[in-house]
């Protein structure tokens, strides 16, 4: 599909697919877009900096790639692997054959061994992809270093094989949601835009795209509690995915507003740690009504 034509025409395209995105997000992803450049997305954990990389896939019509961080992921992880099961069955084969001329190694490292990790497959896709780097905060600093160094250049090394090199840049989201500080050089590689809470009356809109058979009325008092959830000393505040979930729980719980008890049956939907669970229920009035 054809790139978008301005901040405007992406903002509605994204509305198309669900996705509400404000100026600033929309300005940001617009210019990823238009130059090439890597976007990196901070935020509060639920306010949508995932689903921004998925939902630019399916309006792209490209493939969407995720390399999914976390403490100790190493290159080879990212990159690639060979398929030594495959390699040693190769190796029987040859043996059977008696080849052991000079080709017969060649014949062990062909691409056909060679095992796909996200990074090597978004290179090899180019501008057919979009390469998403979630939670990069989650690894470290040297792996970091590295990401750095492949996006500078969309190439990989392969000793064996060659090097790699992107026919043209994917669209590449990194998302952090700060667990620690990135470093400079990776910000300065990326366009950056912060994801912050919506305001009220976009956090609603967001909900009903999402869940659009949902009431005005039941969805007003979901979006005022999740308002105040926030406000509390929670270790986890709820994001704009759980406000969605909450609305849902109620909706199957056949539940037409927001009352004590439908709160109490339903607040594993949007409050996931037990403290976080003991402080709202013994404050459930100031929840429901801000007193």
């Amino acid at each position: 599909m054809t790139r978008p034509t301005s901040v405007a025409d992406l903002t509605e395209r994204l509305r198309q697919e669900r996705y509400l995105a404000d100026r600033g997000l929309a300005t940001a992803a617009y210019v990823a877009l238009s130059l090439d450049r890597p976007l990196l997305l901070e935020g509060e954990v639920g306010v949508g900096k995932t689903e921004i990389a998925k939902v630019l896939a399916t309006m792209l019509g490209r493939r969407l790639i995720r390399l999914q961080c976390y403490e100790g992921i190493d290159p080879a992880q990212a990159l690639y692997e060979w398929d030594y099961a495959r390699q040693l069955l190769q190796v029987r084969a040859l043996s059977q054959h008696d080849l052991t001329d000079d080709g017969t190694v060649d014949r062990l490292y062909g691409p056909e061994f060679l095992v796909e990790r996200p990074l090597l497959a978004a290179v090899r896709a180019g501008a057919g992809a979009v390469l998403l780097i979630d939670e990069v905060d989650r690894a470290d600093d040297e792996f970091e270093a590295f990401l750095l160094e492949v996006l500078s250049d969309f190439q990989i090394s392969i000793p064996e094989i060659g090097t790699v090199v992107a026919p043209s840049p994917p669209l590449v989201v990194l998302t952090s949601n700060r667990t620690r500080e990135l470093h400079d050089a990776l910000k300065r590689r990326c366009l950056y835009h912060w994801v912050g809470y919506p305001t009220p009356e976009r956090e609603a809109e967001i909900i009903l795209a999402r869940a659009p058979e949902a009431a005005d009325g039941l969805v007003a008092q979901v979006v005022a509690a999740v308002n105040r959830l926030r406000d509390m000393e929670l270790s986890k505040p709820p994001g704009v995915a759980e406000s969605i979930d909450w609305v849902r729980t109620l909706q199957v719980l056949d539940e037409p507003e927001l009352t004590a008890d439908a709160l109490r049956d339903s607040l594993g939907a949007v409050v996931k740690e037990r403290d976080d669970l003991d402080l709202v229920l013994s404050r459930i009035d100031g929840v429901l009504d801000g007193g």
